[in-house]
């Protein structure tokens, strides 16, 4: 496909008759002429001004023509959707847009998870296990990330794969023959555990034909076990979740008695609410007496004492087992300590608890080199996204006005707000205002796109409703589906993304957002809290940066949605200011990674 991507091109300083700052633009160099180029760069503001907003306003055009001719504009009925691209994770940059001072305190650091974008995303979870290794990568520490040979994963998206090693692993009193391989993904090596029984198998990451449980348990298993077999003594094994959080009961109550002395257990929990629940036979299964962990102090699920059976909880003794336990953000933290029933058992363990904001990776987020986009832009060269907007609006067959229709050095106004939500289409994600949003935004004249999955059938027909009622229009496009292609052309295109979460231990759409230019509206909680800061309110004027509601009703969504619609429509200059602002907010994982490398220090042997 072609692409507008100025290769050969210019930065036209150009001063609007009501800013005092100068506008830059890049248009192709071919489109002005080499004695105005002079002119620009002789002349004084007062002298040029009139001169530089006419050449402007042609090479502007000009630009704009080209851009019509050249790319291949997308249809709602093309065959093959617009959005669909093979693209390798080679093809994606690997190049990290921060320099990183190598520590002088060098780890290594393996990290054992049920996910890892993009070859086996799910969630937010697969992003950060990714942004996190490739942050500590660009430090100088030796990272590994461990994860299940799912039947489903892409093996295109992989480089060097290769089979290492095959050895048994123990599972319900018999060994499995069990086959380790290692490739790249993303400039990281990986391990990948294959049981030769039907564990892992089918189309999907979750949902197989197999007790997922089970499935975890043998994995958590097996990885401790290819440590031993192959003779790797990491720094620090990383868990994440409660799909692996049987590894630090198995580290400490079997394998530190036997080979593996040096490693220490950190534990992420990126979502409370996932307990990973659990029988004691079950818990057997994988080799240890489930019956010993049935106490309030290990991993007895609280809520189900006195009843027939009682339950353990894998994520419970995750905290209690780990040296080190940190949840996503500060704020969800201290909400974590102060409801739920787990909030007994951090406060005990208080002293290893931290909130540690998640980060995006800006290489692989980055609308500079995105190679999914049609046009790519930056924060000083923007004018790419408006590009994309109409690329996405055509593609989805939402009404899109002309690109040659804009006038003067405006060229990125635009009457119509296109707002995003990208999400799980879950009850943690606030389904009710969701769906009061799409009617508000259609009401208030601007367009939306939903884009999630519904693991619920009750939700899956709610919203399948509501596709077939909006569908057919121009304004509304609810996508049933997930694609990782398409979310990066969403932020691309998206003047608002809409994060309306009951509770979001941090959230990753308001910061990738914000680094493809649209303005958050967020429910206030979580890391939403600490990302996003309303733009009317006096105390946040320095970091203000989005639209913030506190209430989970309507009626707060509504009073957010439209001040940002007022602010949109009837401010467009600081609209544009404030755009250019928040894709220059650093949300990268360069300084989380940094908390972490400190906390694995704080925990490793010595």
């Amino acid at each position: 496909m072609s692409s507008p991507h100025y290769l050969n091109s210019t930065r036209i300083p150009c001063t609007n008759l009501l800013q005092s700052n100068p506008l830059w633009v890049k248009v192709p160099t071919s489109f002005i002429s080499p004695l105005w180029r002079v002119k620009a760069n002789n002349c004084s503001r007062s002298s040029c001004r009139t001169n530089l907003s006419f050449q402007l306003k042609v090479a502007v055009k000009e630009a704009i023509d080209w851009a019509s001719e050249n790319v291949i504009w997308p249809s709602p009925d093309d065959e093959i959707p617009f959005w669909r691209k093979e693209i390798s994770s080679s093809d994606v940059s690997m190049d990290f847009p921060f320099i990183a001072n190598e520590d002088s305190d060098l780890m290594h650091i393996v990290h054992v998870t049920a996910e890892m974008a993009p070859v086996a995303k799910v969630g937010g979870l697969g992003d950060v296990v990714t942004g996190l290794a490739r942050a500590c990568l660009s430090r100088g520490h030796t990272v590994d990330v461990m994860l299940p040979f799912y039947e489903c994963l892409p093996k295109w998206q992989m480089t060097e794969l290769a089979l290492t090693c095959t050895y048994d692993s123990y599972h319900d009193g018999n060994w499995i023959p069990t086959n380790a391989y290692r490739a790249v993904v993303s400039g990281i090596p990986i391990i990948l555990i294959e049981p030769s029984n039907h564990f892992f198998k089918g189309p999907t990451i979750y949902g197989g034909c197999y007790n997922e449980l089970e499935a975890y348990l043998f994995f958590s298993r097996a990885c401790l076990e290819w440590m031993q077999v192959a003779g790797v003594q990491p720094d620090i094994i990383h868990v994440h979740e409660w799909q692996t959080c049987a590894l630090p009961l198995l580290y400490w109550d079997l394998y530190n008695s036997l080979s593996l002395r040096k490693p220490r257990i950190t534990l992420t929990i990126h979502n409370m609410e996932h307990y990973g629940e659990c029988r004691k036979e079950q818990l057997s299964k994988c080799g240890l007496d489930g019956e010993i962990y049935a106490t309030t102090d290990k991993a007895m699920d609280d809520r189900t004492i006195g009843h027939n059976p009682e339950r353990l909880s894998l994520l419970k003794g995750g905290i209690v087992y780990s040296n080190a336990v940190v949840t996503v953000s500060p704020t969800y933290m201290k909400e974590t300590l102060c409801s739920g029933w787990l909030a007994t058992t951090l406060i005990t363990h208080r002293e290893k608890y931290t909130g540690i904001l998640n980060g995006i990776d800006a290489a692989i987020w980055n609308p500079a080199t995105d190679v999914f986009l049609p046009s790519q832009f930056d924060a000083e060269e923007i004018e790419g996204k408006k590009i994309c907007k109409h690329y996405v609006q055509r593609g989805l067959g939402l009404t899109a006005e002309p690109l040659a229709s804009v006038t003067g050095i405006d060229f990125m106004s635009d009457k119509v707000p296109l707002i995003v939500c990208i999400t799980r289409l879950v009850a943690q994600k606030g389904l009710h205002l969701i769906t009061h949003a799409i009617k508000q935004v259609e009401e208030l004249g601007g367009q939306m796109v939903v884009l999630g999955k519904a693991s619920d059938a009750r939700v899956e027909r709610e919203f399948k409703s509501l596709m077939d009622l909006h569908n057919g229009g121009f304004s509304i496009r609810i996508l049933l589906m997930y694609s990782e292609e398409l979310s990066h052309l969403l932020y691309a295109a998206a003047d608002m993304v809409l994060v309306p979460s009951i509770y979001e231990p941090c959230g990753l759409a308001q910061m990738i957002g914000m680094r493809y230019g649209a303005i958050p509206v967020v429910r206030k909680t979580g890391g939403l809290a600490d990302t996003v800061f309303d733009m009317d309110d006096p105390s946040n004027c320095e970091v203000a940066n989005g639209f913030v509601f506190e209430g989970i009703d309507e009626g707060s969504l509504k009073w957010a949605l439209g001040r940002a619609f007022a602010y949109y429509k009837e401010k467009p200059d600081e609209w544009r200011r404030l755009v250019r602002q928040v894709m220059n907010i650093d949300n990268s994982w360069n300084n989380t990674a940094m908390k972490y490398i400190s906390l694995y220090s704080s925990v490793r042997a010595r």
